[in-house]
């Protein structure tokens, strides 16, 4: 590259000396011919290092971009200038020129020699672009539109089209700028708007269909997908706009488009500051902090320097993954991983009077409706007797704040793992309402062993006094990417050949991601005043049938056609849809619009902590056709499936499935 540089300037100057004499070599004097040969060639090597230090050695040609034209532009120029400087006023001073070289050299001169240095480096460029664009059309690349004009479209079509593995071809271009329509991105035409995106596709070949919209709303993307969903094909978009901004707008950033595109709404931001002051210097315990709600919280909690995170599951391969995961990105953490129950009070009490943890998330239970219709006892000791004990002890060890995670499933529950959640509820607003009334040292320990622990040997308690434990639960619905969530389940359908099975073609359910789920979780916590059930706003609701529809669209499939639905009606204990409060209560605001809270039903705390007791021990003796009986007596907003049909479509969910559908 040197030596056609040294080769490239001889050229441009002599190009300009010989332009200044109409090209006609005999008419040029003397002078300037000697003039130029005394001088072209030290100017031409004096370059080198010039256009060395500006880095135009270093570039890859390939690559060739706007960075290098500018090197390119700059070296020439700079030299050119210098060139002009010393050879005008310098060397006709000193002898070695024996007159002034006309200006019209060094203007011409310099032009030509930028021309030519430009020019060979972008050509390997130029050919290799032009090679790849032939080889996708003889080879039949995948036909791509791009959805959106702008400095992603732009940066994606670059990638494209300066790809040697990719197989793809762009062809168009839609945007809903008016103003960009039937003008040109590089030599792709821009077509029109979203509702030219059907026609276009037919007229054009269409075979993919990349969204660059990253700074979109949400209720665009959905309609922009939805429009082409009724295309058969492939559907991929850019993760947001971060891409822009750290300039990873390319190909290979592109993802499938996912569910949570079709929800029709913005991630919801929570404002953390609160809960991170909060969290910070405060020992925080996790129980099922493996799980998916449990392993976020730890992830979110980590995140911002607790002085100590504890984790304890029953399952130890959660346990372990989490653990690896947060010793990896956060090798400063004072982190504790245990292994352990929930049901078991003295494991529980060690844990307590061992790390004194200030805070505790309590996200351990069992979740899957089906599996505890058929272990409705396992359901009562994990759920229910395990939040008991786990509350216990943190009000015995002066605990600061119990947050219950609940579920939308306790509100007039038909099932038991329902029940059992709203069992979970009623003891937080027990413990609360006896620890308010003073009356701590009456809630009965909840015992299944000799040598209880702390308790004393009788099992009769602790005497306490200046008990300041919070306890408030948080309520919230179906959660995307969580261990059993529907949505996985769907896509191993798909990946099968089908078929998709949904339980019921009208049922319906809110859905909010884990991270969503978990900030909103952690902030609610930080509201409590003790007792409160915080319930999260979940946004619109969805039917289940077209989440599923839409999935195997997304997959390149057509329903009941490619990949057939089937409804294999509802299972024991589900319903048609989930309430987020009971008919009973009311909300109130709190300073978040995402959050609100739901005023307790009053029952009478000492009778429903005796009760308590029976309900456990019929659990330990497995007594399955019992315990829906004490359940049922416990909780009067239980109705076991068979007592109200499922499928009666009562006026709530009329309004939520007009809901749904808007």
């Amino acid at each position: 590259m040197a030596l056609y540089d040294v080769l490239a300037i001889h050229a441009a100057f002599f190009l300009a000396i010989w332009a200044r004499w109409d090209f006609r070599f005999t008419e040029i004097p003397a002078d300037y011919m000697l003039g130029y040969n005394r001088t072209i060639t030290v100017y031409a090597l004096l370059c080198i290092p010039i256009f060395w230090f500006n880095r135009m050695y270093k570039g890859i040609w390939r690559y060739a971009s706007y960075t290098e034209l500018v090197r390119a532009l700059t070296g020439s120029i700079g030299a050119s200038l210098l060139y002009a400087l010393v050879a005008t006023h310098v060397l006709p001073v000193t002898g070695v020129l024996p007159r002034r070289m006309p200006y019209s050299y060094h203007l011409w001169g310099a032009v030509m020699q930028t021309i030519l240095l430009v020019i060979v480096r972008f050509a390997y460029r130029f050919i290799i672009l032009q090679r790849s664009v032939s080889k996708k059309a003889s080879h039949g690349a995948d036909r791509v539109m791009i959805i959106g004009a702008g400095s992603a479209g732009e940066s994606l079509l670059k990638d494209i089209s300066t790809s040697q593995e990719l197989n793809d071809q762009v062809v168009c271009f839609i945007d809903d700028n008016s103003n960009k329509w039937n003008r040109y991105v590089g030599s792709v035409p821009i077509v029109g708007g979203r509702e030219d995106i059907l026609a276009s596709v037919k007229k054009y070949g269409v075979q993919k269909i990349y969204l660059a919209i990253p700074a979109a709303p949400a209720e665009a993307k959905r309609d922009i997908i939805s429009i082409c969903q009724e295309t058969d094909c492939e559907l991929k978009q850019l993760p947001g706009i971060y891409q822009l901004v750290s300039g990873q707008v390319t190909v290979s950033q592109m993802r499938d488009v996912s569910v949570e595109d079709l929800l029709g709404r913005d991630p919801i931001k929570a404002d953390m500051e609160e809960v991170y002051s909060f969290i910070n210097g405060k020992t925080v315990l996790v129980t099922g902090g493996g799980g998916s709600i449990g392993s976020e919280l730890c992830r979110q909690i980590a995140a911002h320097s607790p002085r100590q995170l504890i984790i304890f599951d029953v399952y130890e391969n959660n346990a372990y993954s989490i653990q690896l995961e947060l010793r990896k990105k956060y090798p400063e953490l004072n982190l504790v991983t245990l292994i352990g129950s929930v049901r078991d009070s003295r494991r529980i009490f060690q844990v307590f009077d061992r790390y004194r943890p200030q805070i505790v998330y309590h996200a351990a239970a069992h979740k899957h409706v089906p599996l505890m219709e058929d272990s409705p006892c396992e359901s009562i000791k994990n759920n229910a007797v395990g939040t008991y004990k786990t509350a216990y002890a943190a009000m015995v060890h002066g605990c600061e704040r119990f947050v219950l995670i609940s579920t939308d499933k306790a509100v007039n529950p038909t099932n038991i793992m329902g029940a059992s959640k709203r069992l979970c509820e009623m003891i937080i607003q027990a413990f609360d309402a006896m620890i308010k009334a003073d009356k701590v040292n009456e809630i009965p320990q909840l015992f299944t062993h000799v040598g209880k622990g702390k308790g004393d040997q009788a099992g009769k308690g602790l005497d306490l006094h200046d008990v300041k434990t919070e306890f408030v639960a948080v309520r919230f619905g179906n959660v995307l990417g969580s261990n059993g969530s529907v949505i996985p389940i769907f896509k191993k359908q798909i990946e099968n050949g089908g078929p998709v099975t949904v339980t019921h073609p009208d049922i319906i359910r809110y859905f909010m991601t884990i991270p969503e789920a978990v900030s909103l979780v952690m902030l609610a916590g930080t509201y409590a005043k003790g007792g409160e059930i915080f319930v999260l706003d979940m946004g619109s609701p969805v039917k289940i049938d077209t989440l599923a529809r839409n999935l195997i669209k997304l997959s390149g499939f057509k329903p009941d056609v490619d990949i057939k639905i089937e409804y294999t009606g509802l299972r024991p204990g589900e319903k048609l849809y989930e309430e987020k409060l009971m008919a009973e209560e009311g909300l109130k605001k709190t300073d978040n619009a995402l959050i609100h809270i739901g005023c307790p039903i009053p029952f009478d705390e000492r009778q429903f902590l005796g009760q308590l007791s029976q309900l456990m021990d019929t659990a330990y003796d497995n007594k399955e056709g019992r315990i829906r009986e004490l359940v049922a007596g416990i909780v009067p907003t239980y109705h076991p499936a068979g007592v109200k049909p499922a499928s009666i479509k009562d006026a709530a969910y009329e309004r939520l499935v007009h809901e749904a559908d808007q």
